[in-house]
């Protein structure tokens, strides 16, 4: 960086407005309080407000939320329901049948249904009230390592106002070199930092390697008329219908208030046919008779999209280094079984914040002393919630028969199964090449009918998830080698890009017969990552855009 750059130094820096970031801000200066201590404590978020980036299905477990707030429902908290009354179905294509014994894993009494924008929002004021430093519209673009590269001094924030040839416009800003004693890494699902991390500390390379699911996700305002909003039942859970047995992913629906539901499919990222499209998928789960009869006479609010990190406890990076901590879904702390993360995401970041104290009052920021968070994490019910599930994702990926052999002794044996660890492989080695004499019209079948309401095409999924990046900024998706996308992914997949992103990013555009060319449209982006996980030729990088760009969840 040549630019003279501001330096803003801090006691503590969370980078990332997620549940596990500010659970562990508000904690931090909670315990600095009791102790006397005066601190200075940051917080970055890349979205122009809190909340913003923020997209979940979700049930949340309020078993951390009682830890930090045992009131929490007296301070305002936006629950949506506070009964989670479950069905859980398997479906065929106009069938569906109910699973008559429900797995424990699966049963959601004790939790409640929120909406995460306003979750995370309502998490932000409180912060704010208490003094902590948040500055939403700031992306951390780059890492700040010691010399040596064996601790972490801080995180530099994206300059602001450059065109999209680099060069700087007069609303120029440069970014600023945020240095902390600790910085606390919460970036969610494949972040763009971590990744400069692990290329110098390598703290992923004892972990069995990372798997994601690309999760498409409505808010539908259903008429005041529709018997689900007064019916026993406020949450579904299904497999089967649309993706099969041997693809990993399934659907739910969950009641909201003011007549509202939230509707989902999740796709896991291992799956093998080049041509599957994850959104096209979530279109003919919406046109299933169960789904559809319930949401008839509805109106899309609000749609999203992003990537859940659901390897699980064999999948979690070595949690600290030199002057940093990781929490939430940059630590894998998803527990893919429950599919929830809220809670352990939560009590990651509150256990961060009691190492940070301890680490404060010696003075000590060395791996030393915040390796105590590692051991903190395994002494918690995080642990032992996740180890019982610590072959559930992997045994998802099994095809057949097998896949359920191996789920119903996990179920038996507390988590090990037919085999203990049970291996996986990266997301991006699952596709199969398409073979030579491939018929491309096969391409062009089933096409998909909208209706602007309630079916919608991608380009006004995009639109209700509020999205907007400026136009004239340098591109932050990085095609490192655009040839093999013209001609030899092309060949041997038909570029899945096109297909497995949720927001018509990726358009290959025929301009002679046989010239292809690749045509991004960034401002789509709605920094789910996909495109950096499933690329067969590890060909894209996601970087942060400019600060404040991305969608505007704001009920979602």
């Amino acid at each position: 960086m040549t630019e003279e750059r501001e330096e803003f130094p801090l006691d503590v820096l969370f980078v990332g407005a997620g549940p596990a970031n500010l659970a562990g801000a508000i904690h931090l200066k909670r315990l600095a309080d009791e102790k006397g201590l005066e601190i200075e404590i940051g917080l970055i978020e890349k979205g122009d407000q809190i909340g913003s980036h923020s997209l979940s299905g979700a049930i949340l477990d309020p078993i951390a939320l009682k830890e930090l707030f045992p009131d929490y429902l007296e301070r305002g908290c936006p629950v949506e329901e506070t009964q989670c009354r479950d069905r859980f179905y398997y479906l065929t294509q106009n069938r569906k049948f109910e699973v008559p014994f429900t797995p424990k894993y699966m049963h959601n009494e004790e939790c409640c249904v929120i909406s995460l924008s306003r979750f995370t929002r309502w998490l932000g004021e409180i912060a704010e009230e208490m003094g902590i430093n948040i500055f939403p519209g700031f992306a951390g673009t780059q890492v700040l390592f010691s010399e040596d590269n064996q601790s972490i001094l801080g995180v530099a924030t994206g300059d602001k106002g450059i065109d999209k040839n680099g060069n700087k416009k007069a609303t120029f800003e440069p970014g600023v070199n945020l240095t902390a004693r600790v910085t606390i890494f919460g970036e969610g699902s494949r972040g763009s930092l971590i990744r400069q991390v692990d290329e110098k500390m390598e703290i992923f390379s004892k972990a069995m390697p990372q798997v994601f699911e690309t999760a498409v996700k409505e808010v539908i305002e259903l008429p005041e008329t529709s018997p689900f909003l007064t019916g026993d039942t406020t949450v579904l859970h299904t497999f089967g219908y649309p993706l099969g047995l041997d693809t990993k992913g399934g659907g739910f629906l969950y009641r909201m208030k003011d007549n509202r539901i939230s509707l989902g499919l999740v796709v896991g990222l291992d799956y093998e046919d080049p041509l599957l499209e994850p959104y096209r998928m979530f279109l003919k789960y919406k046109r299933h008779p169960l789904i559809a009869d319930i949401i008839q006479g509805g109106k899309v609010l609000q749609q999203g999209a992003k990537t859940l990190s659901i390897g699980g406890y064999y999948t979690m990076p070595v949690l600290s280094v030199g002057g940093a901590l990781f929490v939430g879904d940059s630590a894998a702390m998803l527990n893919s079984q429950r599919l929830k993360g809220i809670h352990t995401a939560m009590k990651s970041g509150m256990l961060a914040a009691e190492t940070v104290i301890e680490a404060l009052e010696k003075d000590d920021f060395s791996q030393a002393t915040l390796r105590a968070y590692d051991q903190k994490v395994m002494d918690s019910w995080i642990a032992s919630e996740r180890y019982e599930a610590r072959n559930f994702s992997q045994a998802l990926s099994r095809k057949g028969v097998v896949k359920f052999m191996h789920i119903g002794a996990q179920y038996f044996t507390k988590g090990r199964g037919l085999k203990d660890p049970l291996d996986i492989v990266e997301d991006c080695a699952t596709l199969k090449k398409l073979p030579k004499d491939f018929d491309a019209s096969a391409l062009e079948t089933e096409k998909p009918e909208y209706d602007g309401t309630l079916y919608l095409d991608k380009l006004t999924g995009v639109y209700l998830s509020g999205t907007q990046h400026l136009e004239d900024q340098p591109c932050h998706l990085i095609v490192h080698n655009t040839d093999i996308c013209e001609t030899l992914c092309y060949e041997e997949y038909r570029n899945p890009c096109t297909r497995f992103c949720p927001a018509q990013v990726y358009e290959m555009v025929e301009e002679t017969p046989g010239e292809r060319r690749l045509v991004l449209n960034p401002s789509n982006c709605l920094h789910c990552k996909t495109c950096e996980i499933k690329d067969p030729y590890k060909n894209i990088t996601w970087t942060c855009p400019e600060g404040g760009g991305g969608p505007k969840y704001s009920i979602v």
